[in-house]
């Protein structure tokens, strides 16, 4: 892989990041610009030494990349879990904790050069996040 194309996905992995983010920091949520920037970038930058460590080492030690994703999605599981609040109103993040395991997600496939899933997913959660609650609260 070139250094043209790490740079190229951990920048897409920025930009897909940001755009939830966005629409979480405008929504004033414990996680939002910064955070989801971050695990994107994170996750795809995982995704990118993992599939650098399979290219390196595969005659020599059995390698699976998705053992590695899955690792990821495990541990931003329990990161999003932190942003989950139970009270006596209800229950409050469970939207943001699924938005930073989705930019997560996204950040993997990107990272992987899966660039048309990244996008058409990022598109939808923005559009999930951004507008269906006036939807949901009809019903």
């Amino acid at each position: 892989m070139t250094f043209l194309e790490i740079i190229k996905r951990i920048i897409c992995a920025f930009v897909l990041g940001a755009v939830i983010g966005l629409e979480r920091e405008k929504k004033r949520r414990s996680a939002g610009l910064r955070t989801h920037i971050l695990v994107c970038m994170g996750s795809s930058l995982v995704m990118l030494v993992s599939l650098y460590m399979y290219e390196l080492f595969r005659d020599k030690v059995p390698l699976d990349p998705a053992r590695i994703a899955a690792g990821v999605i495990t541990g931003i599981g329990f990161l999003g879990a932190g942003t989950i609040i139970r009270s006596q109103e209800g229950i409050r993040g469970l939207t943001t904790a699924a938005s930073i395991w989705i930019s997560s997600a996204i950040g993997l496939a990107v990272g992987c050069g899966f660039y048309e899933a990244g996008l058409i997913v990022t598109l939808l959660a923005f559009l999930t996040l951004s507008s269906l609650k006036t939807i949901e609260k009809k019903f």
